[in-house]
């Protein structure tokens, strides 16, 4: 036994067990920094504080009364911040500890995706790709068209035609699969950059990367610029080596040679 005041025993169980939970609840904090969530966390910490020295005091009513409020109040924070504890579990599959376990096998779909792109900016054909990696993307697979077809140029050129019924939406790619074309993606709340408007291809390819593990290939029907989204960050103006290399690349480090998108959420 380290430390032993009282009613408190302290071993060294116990520090790395405080450390490993200060940890945890660091990442959390930092994960939700800026979003109202933080508001509600940091008050659940209060109570969860003012709980134990309820417990440790043997305040039997009030401690029961605080225990409630805790139940009731984690269950609360669940279901009102599904998105940003959704963000937590993403960034979590993102890490090298989890990747080193996970095959992302997307290098036999750059080729076809990149030869696609540059076809399509050369018309200025609107095009949104979804490259899954880590997260499974079912849900969104199953709201669109399923195809199932090995991935090609001419087979993304063609749904992404103008007069095409599969051009609306997204087209969902699995390892050397087209899963799925017409795919609804979530809208994100970013409309604008210090440069441009974002339209709903860009904010869908931006919304589906702050939730999901994806890169999402984006090419502009009005400039015909090639954009990646990935988690959550906008990277804009991609020449086609750019697109090739964060493509094999897939992690997190890529810095593009053009501009990085500055983004600032609608104050609206």
């Amino acid at each position: 036994m380290l430390i032993n005041i009282g009613f408190l025993s302290l071993t060294w169980i116990d520090i790395l067990d405080i450390l490993i939970l200060t940890g945890l609840f660091y990442g959390l904090y930092m994960t939700m920094k800026g979003t109202v969530a933080t508001q509600i966390f940091a008050g659940l910490i209060g109570v969860l504080v003012i709980s134990f020295f309820v417990q440790a005091s043997n305040l039997k009513a009030l401690s029961w009364l605080l225990q409630k409020i805790v139940d009731i109040w984690v269950i609360t924070f669940i279901i009102l911040f599904q998105p940003e504890i959704r963000r937590v579990f993403v960034l979590l599959g993102r890490s090298k500890i989890f990747k080193y376990f996970l095959k992302l096998d997307v290098d036999e779909t750059v080729e076809a995706i990149c030869e696609a792109a540059v076809e399509l900016s050369r018309l200025q054909h609107g095009a949104l790709i979804i490259v899954t990696r880590a997260t499974g993307m079912r849900n969104f697979v199953e709201g669109g068209v399923q195809l199932n077809a090995s991935i090609s140029k001419q087979l993304l050129m063609s749904i992404f035609y103008p007069n095409s019924p599969l051009h609306d939406g997204a087209v969902i790619v699995k390892d050397r699969v087209v899963e799925a074309a017409r795919c609804t993606m979530p809208l994100s709340n970013v409309t604008d950059t210090e440069y441009r408007l974002l339209g709903m291809r860009h904010r869908a390819g931006l919304g589906i990367s702050e939730q999901t593990d994806v890169l999402a290939v984006i090419v502009s029907e009005e400039t015909g610029d090639i954009a990646i989204a990935e988690g959550g960050i906008l990277y804009n103006k991609l020449t086609v080596d750019e697109l090739k290399r964060r493509l094999l690349e897939g992690s997190l480090t890529f810095k593009s040679k053009s501009w990085k998108t500055l983004l600032k959420s609608n104050k609206s």
